[in-house]
């Protein structure tokens, strides 16, 4: 009986909202499936494009009767549509009817005398003159709705032991009007923004946040950023839309041609305005593409509506489908500004049709344009302090209902009410931590404790042996002013005892001034990091690495105390200023022997040092989270780094031994190259003013694990080069399968081609070399270029990379690695 009420009542609301829902194949005679095929409901604009294996799914709320099918070297065909229309096997028949305007060849459109690129390229000419492009200044309202559904609901997945006990979840599951497919909402995330941008030099854009409303994570602004970064704002009208870190080949790109087949098929009025229907699809598969179609106005030849889906064969990890679909208005007859924007994305672990997923959508609504509006050029650079005001999250259930811009329906105001009752069900509760847990590295072990990092409870080198520690931090909230961190850790082999503590205070919000107070008593490899660090907690991964080539026993026995000042004046802008109190020996003096001749001409193995320390680092265009001392990068590797430091050594400071003077800088970027994949570079130099001894230069960074590691040179050993000036570059490009999608038998497996290099250029100086007085240590710089170079396959098995890598100098060396396989595991799209 319940069942046959819970169809009953899907079957009303399918009546209510939806009249007309069609879903099938479209083949030929052979049958044979005709990819991007263009269907629609008899006298409307309201279509689809099947996909490349000629399957599509279209619905509307309207009632129709027949459906037109139609491509080009078909006849068109117009069936009948019936009460049910699931399942349907439409074939086409070939036609020999000769076409006026395009000819078709192997399936391809030719580009000479096609109409529909002779309105791209009337549309390319006035691009930059359409909507908000047209105005010095502008503002507008802007109401964004993000939404997560777990798709693919029937009665195998309801069944299932781990939702024994939450059956009344899928009290509320519908069907998607893109795919089809049922769903169950289970996330949503509300916000208004208030949008300021302007035109002239230099372009800026400002994001006021004036409300914020999500089931399950309210006030946690982390959450709310990665939300808003997973899907980045976009512009059809550039050349290339980045999506998921990739860049897609727009259809109203000036390079459209070269990879879409463009079909002019109908014109119509939308909105008192004449337009014309341009179908697109991709010329080639696995590239980064979009099949569907777009309406654009005969006289702007502005783009009046767009519906686009990525194709399925396109080379992006754990994404099935992506559907945009945008709207447009029409200013003073001849201005479109963009009024509805909506993406739908299809999250699963395979691209097989009925494989279970996770839909992901955002819809963004546009509203109260103004243009012109005099502000100051400040106001678009100074801190949002908006955004630090707790009351964005506290709106009332009224001012929701007044300042949604797109109605919620059912399914979505209900979500609000399923994740109160969720959090009472205990089973939820234990995947809700499960997932936190393998998401931060870190476990709720009472509350306001953190236990972690859970990935570094065990590790291994040569003095220590097997490693255990344990440690945690301090955690009431993302919001917290004060973190105070720590651990406690023992080997095996040495038995003895390691700890380290350290507290961040947040004094200010508004300009984040923090103060730091640490320290660590430890063994590190000192030898993988040409740029220092203050953090005291930072410990690199080379000191505790399970597997390694050669041996590891290189490191260094470290009593480390900090104290620090960090302020953030300008957005992505900081200043720190510190101190430090060290004091550095060789763990193992026998193998790792760092003596050093002193002033008085004496053998000394320990050092006693205190530095002042000044730093700068810049962030340009870098989104963070949060608006407590610690915040979440959001737009991680998007966004340049350009980090400098001057450390000052004080001698006779606390018995310091050493008076010197290092600078240090580094410049790292990662580019997308339009179609051809991202470039990533690092670009380090310093240099040590003074005599110093070995565990205060600059190591070169070699890399002994059998994993790729970031800045380092993957086939020195730890200390292999020493020097106190250097200069270093990386250079690495991923062509995100641009080539292999180009070679059958390699295509289908979606493999991606990394190619790169490294060099490094250093000096000691002659006083310092006369300092060394060890016996295990060669001070060699690489003052003829050292470099390497790699190959590389990567998204094996959409996680996997391996790299071929081959030294290019200084390869008769004693015992010198001239070639190494190493690998990776990434998660990415």
């Amino acid at each position: 009986m319940k069942n046959f009420i819970l169809i009953f009542i899907f079957l009303i609301t399918s009546l209510t909202f939806s009249q007309t829902k069609v879903k099938g194949i479209v083949i030929d005679e052979q049958n044979e499936p005709v990819a991007f095929a263009n269907i629609i409901f008899k006298n409307s604009i309201k279509g689809t494009v099947s996909d490349e294996n000629g399957n599509f799914y279209l619905e509307s709320s309207k009632t129709y009767s027949e459906l037109d099918i139609s491509f080009l070297g078909y006849e068109t065909k117009t069936i009948t549509l019936q009460k049910v229309n699931y399942g349907l096997q439409i074939i086409l028949k070939e036609t020999g009817a000769s076409l006026d305007e395009v000819v078709i060849y192997s399936g391809k459109i030719k580009k000479k005398g096609n109409p529909a690129i002779a309105i791209l390229r009337k549309m390319w000419k006035k691009k930059r003159k359409n909507g908000i492009y047209m105005y010095d200044r502008y503002q507008y309202d802007k109401y964004e709705k993000i939404e997560f559904d777990l798709n693919s609901i029937d009665a195998a997945f309801k069944k299932q032991r781990v939702f024994k006990g939450m059956e009344f979840i899928f009290d509320k599951v519908d069907t998607s009007k893109v795919t089809g497919k049922t769903y169950l909402p289970f996330f949503i995330n509300e916000s208004v923004y208030k949008t300021y941008g302007k035109n002239t030099s230099p372009k800026k854009l400002r994001d006021e946040l004036i409300a914020n409303k999500n089931s399950g994570f309210q006030k946690n602004q982390n959450v709310n950023e990665f939300l808003k970064q997973l899907y980045t704002d976009y512009n059809i009208y550039d050349n290339y839309i980045k999506i998921f870190d990739k860049s897609f080949t727009s259809p109203i790109s000036r390079t459209g041609p070269s990879v879409y087949n463009y079909v002019l098929t109908d014109s119509a009025f939308i909105d008192d305005k004449w337009c014309y229907n341009i179908l697109f699809y991709p010329r080639r598969k696995n590239e980064l593409t979009f099949k569907g179609d777009f309406w654009v106005n005969d006289s702007t030849f502005a783009v009046k509506e767009i519906q686009m889906h990525a194709t399925r064969s396109a080379n992006i990890n754990w994404v099935k489908e992506i559907y945009i679909e945008q709207e447009f208005n029409v200013l003073n007859d001849s201005v479109f500004l963009i009024k509805r924007d909506h993406i739908m994305s299809e999250f699963a672990l395979r691209k097989k049709e009925k494989s279970r997923g996770v839909y992901g959508k955002r819809t963004t609504m546009y509203d109260n344009y103004e243009f012109d509006v005099e502000k100051e050029t400040a106001f678009y650079t100074k801190r949002n302090t908006a955004n630090y005001d707790e009351s964005i999250f506290d709106k009332s259930k009224e001012y929701w209902e007044e300042n949604r811009m797109e109605k919620l329906n059912d399914d979505e105001d209900s979500i609000y009410k399923l994740l109160d009752t969720l959090k009472t069900n205990r089973k939820f509760k234990n995947l809700y931590t499960l997932t936190e847990v393998l998401a931060s590295g870190y476990w709720q072990f009472i509350p306001g404790f953190d236990y972690g990092p859970v990935y570094s409870t065990f590790g291994n080198n040569d003095i220590e042996g097997t490693r255990i520690r344990i440690g945690g931090r301090s955690y009431v909230k993302p919001s917290d002013k004060l973190r105070v961190e720590g651990f406690l850790a023992y080997g095996f082999k040495d038995q003895k005892f390691k700890y380290g503590i350290a507290g961040k205070w947040l004094l200010n919000k508004r300009n984040r001034l923090i103060l730091s107070v640490g320290n660590r008593n430890d063994i590190e490899q000192t030898g993988v990091s040409l740029t220092t660090s203050n953090n005291v907690l930072d410990r690199s991964f080379a000191s505790a690495a399970l597997f390694a080539r050669g041996d590891n026993f290189n490191l260094t026995k470290l009593n480390l105390s900090n104290i620090s000042l960090e302020i953030e004046p300008i957005k992505n802008l900081t200043f720190q200023l510190g101190t430090s109190y060290r004091e550095l020996e060789s763990a193992d003096p026998e193998r790792f022997d760092v003596n050093f001749r002193n002033e008085e001409g004496d053998i000394q193995s320990s050092i006693k040092q205190v530095t002042a320390d000044f730093a700068i680092k810049y962030t340009p265009k870098r989104k963070s989270g949060g608006f407590g001392v610690d915040q979440q990068v959001i737009n991680e590797g998007r966004y340049p780094i350009l980090y400098l430091n001057y450390s000052r050594g004080l001698k006779n400071v606390l018995d310091s031994d050493f008076d010197y003077h290092k600078f240090q800088f580094y410049y790292q970027h990662r580019v997308q190259v339009g179609g051809l994949g991202k470039l990533k570079y690092v670009l380090e130099v310093g240099k040590t003013f003074n005599d110093v001894p070995l565990l205060l230069m600059d190591v070169v960074p070699g890399n002994q694990s059998p994993l790729i590691a970031r800045r380092t040179f993957d086939l020195l050993d730890f200390y292999e080069f020493i020097t106190d000036e250097y200069m270093s570059m990386h250079l690495e490009h991923n062509f995100n399968g641009r080539i292999f999608s180009r070679i059958p038998l390699l295509r289908k497996l979606n493999l991606r081609e990394v190619i790169g290099a490294r060099g490094v250029f250093g000096t000691i100086s002659e006083s310092n070399r006369l300092t060394n007085a060890s016996t295990t240590i060669n001070y060699l710089a690489p003052e003829d270029l050292y470099w390497e170079y790699h190959v590389g396959v990567d998204n094996i098995f959409k996680l996997l990379r391996v790299d071929f890598i081959f030294r290019g100098s200084h390869r008769n060396l004693p015992e010198a690695t001239n070639f190494a396989i190493k690998g990776g595991i990434n998660f990415y799209f």
